[in-house]
């Protein structure tokens, strides 16, 4: 089994004026090729790794040969995040049911939620991810990752964990042709276009 880049389930503009067309195309069509691209190139030498999912694959690193490990933990890596990213936009959505609740309840209010969400997507030094994760205990919490790591990789690589619910990328060329130097304004605009009905598939799928 290869990879392949999904295609997205709205148009480049569709999230304008929030997530601008040019950066949408390039980031999709261009860095995130380019990831599938280097993640299948490694794979050609490791049939047996092919067959996983690019979930399971990035939870398994420790199964990889260490010369191949940092290629796919950056390329395999990028994959997944990026496949979890697009399917988490969407405009005119609106957080309601489990999720809202488990939200109010570890974090205090959506709204304590929200400023430590963009607390650590500004925060995030260089290049990575912000996340909402649910962790073995039940519990949401927001985490950021390095470069393409994820919190599906575990403790041991990512230096965190839990399953993924919300995923924002940032890397430069996720906001840097509009937004240029101003990544908190990046992360307000993110609640415009999170697609709240995804997270909350997400989340009851993990609850199972």
């Amino acid at each position: 089994m290869s990879y392949s880049l999904p295609s997205l389930p709205y148009a480049y503009d569709a999230l304008e004026p929030h997530f601008d067309k040019e950066t949408m195309e390039i980031h999709h069509s261009k860095h995130h090729q380019a990831y599938v691209n280097n993640a299948n190139a490694v794979l050609e030498s490791l049939p047996e790794l092919a067959k996983l999912s690019v979930e399971e694959l990035i939870a398994q690193l420790d199964k990889v040969p260490a010369e191949k490990k940092a290629a796919l933990r950056n390329n395999a890596g990028g994959h997944a995040n990026h496949s979890l990213f697009w399917k988490g936009l969407k405009l005119d959505t609106t957080l309601t049911g489990d999720l809202k609740a488990a939200i109010e309840r570890d974090f205090g209010s959506v709204d304590a939620f929200k400023e430590k969400f963009e607390q650590a997507a500004a925060t995030r030094f260089g290049s990575g991810w912000a996340w909402l994760v649910l962790k073995d205990d039940g519990k949401l919490a927001v985490v950021s990752t390095a470069n393409q790591d994820s919190p599906l990789m575990g403790e041991a690589i990512s230096g965190t964990s839990g399953y993924p619910i919300v995923g924002l990328d940032v890397w430069e060329h996720a906001y840097y042709l509009k937004f240029q130097n101003r990544r908190p304004d990046y992360a307000k605009a993110f609640w415009n276009v999170l697609n709240w009905d995804e997270a909350s598939a997400r989340f009851a799928s993990a609850k199972k």
